[in-house]
């Protein structure tokens, strides 16, 4: 092996338990209709990596090609130098498990955790979430509707002027 075996995925990949996430997903599979299905470890591994570094789809596939770390975490023994699936595979994929099994997915990461006494159970006591990265309603100064506004009412406020008589 040619990798960093101290590395945080590396060392992730050997903890978590993917045998059990095989068989429980495994069940979805049908093994004598059609094509083969996508090795669930691939993509357990991608939805893994797709929210642990916050991208979409297309990213997490297109890194995938260019990282021999992800490679890894999602069971490939060999650096491989073609697109693993193509992005719309993991929508359906996360139809198939549904919610059930991306919960299952959280899950795993837990007792991964727990066991590398990563976390503990004091962990789950408290949960701080930051909202400072959700969208406002805020409108800017440059926005054409509020020029309007200003504009409007500005018509509104003007002063009559006196006419003279002649």
């Amino acid at each position: 092996m040619v990798l960093d075996q101290s590395q945080e995925l590396y060392r992730l990949a050997q903890v978590l338990d993917w045998s059990a996430l095989e068989q429980e997903f495994g069940a979805l599979y049908c093994a004598d209709n059609g094509r083969p299905g996508v090795p669930i470890r691939l993509m357990a591994g991608l939805h893994l990596l797709k929210h642990t570094y916050g991208v979409s789809d297309e990213q997490v596939v297109a890194q995938w090609v260019l990282n021999p770390y992800w490679q890894f975490f999602c069971g490939e023994e060999y650096f491989q130098h073609q697109l693993p699936i193509h992005p719309s595979q993991m929508t359906r994929w996360r139809k198939r498990i549904g919610e059930a099994g991306m919960e299952r997915l959280l899950q795993i990461t837990i007792e991964a955790g727990k066991r590398t006494k990563t976390i503990t159970e004091r962990s789950f006591e408290k949960v701080i979430v930051d909202t400072t990265v959700q969208p406002k309603a805020v409108q800017h100064p440059t926005d054409a509707r509020l020029y309007r506004k200003i504009h409007a009412a500005m018509l509104l406020q003007r002063p009559s002027r006196p006419t003279k008589e002649r």
